[in-house]
């Protein structure tokens, strides 16, 4: 599948918005009916935030008489849905009441008008003590106030077939310690094990915080200094041996054909064919994803696999040299917002509440495999022993790293997506695509650079 273009984004979004929401702001729509909305992931046949969504929306209007809950689901992969939402947000006729919004966009989407503030909800509603400081920060603006309630996090790492590494004549507690190993270990796999892809790192445009935040960030942040960004001097950083090391690590997979097929690789839609179909085939041998891929296997998962606890290994990804901490994860996160021109907000703000009880925060970490970001389910039986390898997942947290959060980063993102493309395809050298990134990131920040 090709890479969506921004134009046909947008064409598609208006498309949406003009179709799928025409009766927004309707005088015929009951006035205590809240619309809210998600993403769908395209060809998940298990729905997971359908049916968790569709279990508290029958809690509420059973415990609220009158009030009533519109579901409305954007199926769009994830740049697609973005650009959606977006769109929907910016008239009072077609804004959803409730939003899912990924913490990266929190605060471009406040620069754009999109969001209002939750600190005078917030402050009168007891279980937002619950939250761990880390969340609540992902949540919180460059202006100091909230402006969403997250349901939780993740961490990454390396998952990889234990089946697939004996022939390889690989161990089965595999840790590689460097970048290096895991490269070794890719290429003994394509050597000993014909028909099996080496290793997955996402990449290019069209896959979006996929390949930047999973695939090249994973990398770049285990390099050493902030390879994007400095907090201390709040300027992006241009000519980052760490940004080309990450993007040089990209371009030996791709060229030498360890990774999947680059069509493949740019489709837009392959996480969901990496967890239900490359992974439980035994078509691949490494991939470098999230906490929560363990969800596709599951009974109630999108591919049931009952033997994968016993297939699949984890592993830390290592920093590029084995230098200290020795491991790096990204973390990330979705809140519940609320649209600035929400018709509706206090009782958006209701659902929300009804959405984070203890019970319902665990049922859907549960069903989710999230990270839990509350105390409280944290420590819930329930929640520790729900998927193997959560323990694993959950110490990763040490680690981690998060993106940016400042309006210019989903621009910064879309061009480290095409240097990633440049190099996965063969269009560009390493040298030759940090060299055009560094250009483009003067253009998106308006000069505010700093030359390493």
């Amino acid at each position: 599948m090709r890479p969506a273009h921004s134009i046909t984004v947008l064409a598609a979004a208006v498309a949406l918005a003009a179709t799928a929401l025409t009766s927004c702001g309707s005088s015929t729509e009951p006035k205590n009916t809240i619309k809210v909305a998600y993403q769908r992931v395209p060809d998940d046949n298990v729905r997971i935030m359908d049916d968790y969504l569709g279990l508290v929306k029958g809690q509420f209007e059973k415990a609220n008489p009158g009030k009533h809950i519109e579901l409305i689901p954007i199926t769009a992969a994830e740049n697609d849905y973005y650009a959606k939402l977006q769109q929907m947000m910016r008239s009072p006729k077609t804004a959803p009441d409730l939003v899912y919004e990924d913490t990266f966009l929190i605060n471009s989407d406040i620069k754009a008008g999109y969001l209002r503030p939750l600190d005078g909800y917030l402050s009168g509603w007891p279980a937002w003590s619950q939250f761990v400081d880390t969340a609540k920060a992902a949540a919180r603006a460059q202006d100091g106030r909230t402006y969403g309630v997250p349901d939780g996090t993740d961490t990454r790492g390396l998952w990889f077939n234990k089946d697939i590494f004996r022939k390889a004549g690989l161990p089965t507690d595999w840790q590689p310690k460097t970048w290096n190993d895991i490269l070794t270990a890719a290429r003994a796999v394509k050597a000993k094990v014909p028909g099996v892809t080496p290793i997955n790192v996402y990449t290019g445009k069209a896959p979006g915080e996929a390949a930047v935040m999973q695939g090249f960030e994973m990398l770049a942040y285990g390099t050493g200094a902030d390879p994007l960004y400095d907090p201390s001097t709040q300027k992006w950083v241009q000519g980052s041996k760490g940004f080309s090391d990450a993007l040089d690590f990209v371009r030996t997979v791709y060229t030498e054909k360890l990774g999947p097929d680059i069509s493949d690789a740019l489709d837009p839609n392959i996480q969901p064919v990496v967890g239900t179909e490359w992974i439980p085939s035994g078509k691949l041998a490494i991939d470098l994803d999230g906490s929560w891929l363990g969800n596709n296997w599951i009974k109630t998962g999108g591919k049931p696999w009952p033997q994968w606890s016993q297939v699949m290994g984890t592993a830390a990804m290592p920093t590029q040299h084995g230098q200290a901490p020795g491991a790096v994860s990204m973390s990330g996160g979705w809140t519940w917002a609320i649209p600035t021109r929400a018709q509706h907000p206090d009782i958006a703000w209701d659902f929300i509440k009804a959405m984070q009880t203890e019970r319902n925060a665990a049922e859907y970490d549960i069903r989710q495999a999230n990270i839990a970001v509350r105390k409280d389910v944290a420590a819930d039986h329930r929640y520790l022993s729900s998927m193997p390898g959560i323990g694993f997942f959950t110490k990763l947290v040490r680690y981690t790293h998060y993106r940016p959060a400042l309006p210019v980063y989903p621009q910064v993102s879309t061009a480290i997506g095409a240097a990633m493309e440049a190099v996965s395809t063969g269009q560009s050298s390493t040298a030759a695509a940090a060299k055009a990134y560094d250009q483009q990131l003067s253009s998106i920040t308006a000069g505010a650079v700093e030359k390493r």
